[in-house]
């Protein structure tokens, strides 16, 4: 059986808080309304609506997320990085001979235009999904394994029955992922190929 490992985008593959402070900047100045770019950034994770909430009324949030995403890929896509050892992960999960999929929050355009720029290429990327919607597509595609840096990524493989791995990348510390029921925390993905070779035996 082709062993598939699922993974978070933001702050586990990319640290795309440059790109979306940018963003926010941007939009900001758009809207006329302030907005904490970096504050915003500091707690990635959850969807863009879940962000805005905190900056415009609920009535707002359809319309400002249209004006958001237009902006995302002229400001976003360049100044987001790759993660030490995210190349690496995906490269030792297709070493054994498995398949990677990316399962994240981030509309599913812009994820695809973050990898290709970053020329990280997974075998499926599955956007619009937080949590325990993540689920979803971890059974979809048969995943034993879900890397993710945050409490919401560590729920998302419970519900999928998958092996929760976090990595203490994001806004989540160790502490907090090991409270959530990570199975295993690492320091990043530079740990990762060590541990999935072990765990793989």
């Amino acid at each position: 059986m082709t062993p598939t490992v699922g993974f978070d985008l933001d702050m586990t593959l990319i640290d795309s808080r440059p790109g979306i402070k940018a963003t926010y900047q941007a939009f900001s100045a758009q809207v006329g309304v302030p907005i904490d770019a970096d504050l915003a950034v500091s707690r990635l994770g959850p969807p863009l609506e879940h962000e805005l909430a905190n900056w415009f009324p609920a009535v707002e949030i359809a319309e400002r997320v249209v004006q958001y995403r237009a902006l995302y890929p002229t400001y976003a896509i360049e100044p987001s990085l790759a993660l030490p050892g995210a190349r690496d992960a995906i490269q030792a999960v297709r070493e054994a001979g498995g398949r990677a999929i990316v399962v994240t929050a981030k509309n599913e355009p812009h994820a695809k235009l973050h990898l290709s720029h970053l020329g990280i290429d997974p075998d499926a990327v599955i956007g619009g999904l937080w949590a325990e919607g993540k689920a979803e597509a971890l059974r979809e595609y048969g995943a034993g394994v879900y890397v993710g840096d945050h409490t919401g990524d560590v729920r998302g493989a419970a519900t999928a029955g998958a092996l929760s791995v976090a990595v203490a990348t994001g806004p989540c510390d160790e502490n907090e992922l090991r409270g959530a029921g990570a199975d295993v925390v690492l320091a990043d993905l530079t740990e990762f190929r060590a541990w999935w070779e072990a765990y793989r035996g």
